[in-house]
């Protein structure tokens, strides 16, 4: 898996201050997105066992609430074993912090995914630029959703996150 970046931080991607992973490689190529420069999978850094421990060393900050992994797209086919395994040990190191996770696919199609496991929220559904909303928090537009994967599960039916 390559990364193209990893921003310290960040309180643009997620609720309160994050660490967030943009992820190569896009299968979605959304019109007008915000990303472009990710869509290839051979683009960007190898992530590797640094930039792992770069991630690890901001998650054990205490006014960090977690990660958000983004991109490009993290549930890729080659994406989505390295992103499961990262998610696994994110929650086995630091329990307290949450996992966001970006997706151009539906909740419904990927529920069942191991990852999913992990995933405290995912923000789902491709950006539609005819459904842009500027003021909208964490969504590009507003056809995606911000959703509470835990309570979801619980109540085996979409819950979105309280914003």
């Amino acid at each position: 898996m390559n990364y193209h970046n990893i921003k310290h931080d960040d309180m643009l991607n997620g609720k309160g201050l994050r660490v967030s992973l943009f992820v190569s490689g896009c299968s979605c190529h959304c019109h007008n997105c915000h990303n472009p420069q990710t869509w290839d999978k051979d683009s960007g850094i190898l992530f590797d066992d640094k930039a792992k421990q770069e991630i690890f060393e901001e998650l054990e900050k205490d006014y960090i609430d977690g990660i958000t992994l983004t991109g490009g797209h993290p549930l890729e086919e080659y994406n989505l074993k390295e992103i499961t395994n990262l998610c696994k040990e994110i929650k086995e190191k630091f329990n307290n912090k949450t996992i966001w996770l970006y997706t151009g696919f539906l909740y419904e199609n990927i529920q069942s995914l191991q990852v999913m496991d992990y995933i405290d929220v995912l923000v789902d559904g491709p950006f539609v630029e005819s459904l842009k909303d500027k003021n909208a928090k964490w969504i590009g537009s507003t056809n995606q959703r911000v959703i509470d994967v835990k309570k979801s599960k619980t109540k085996n039916r979409i819950i979105l996150l309280d914003k």
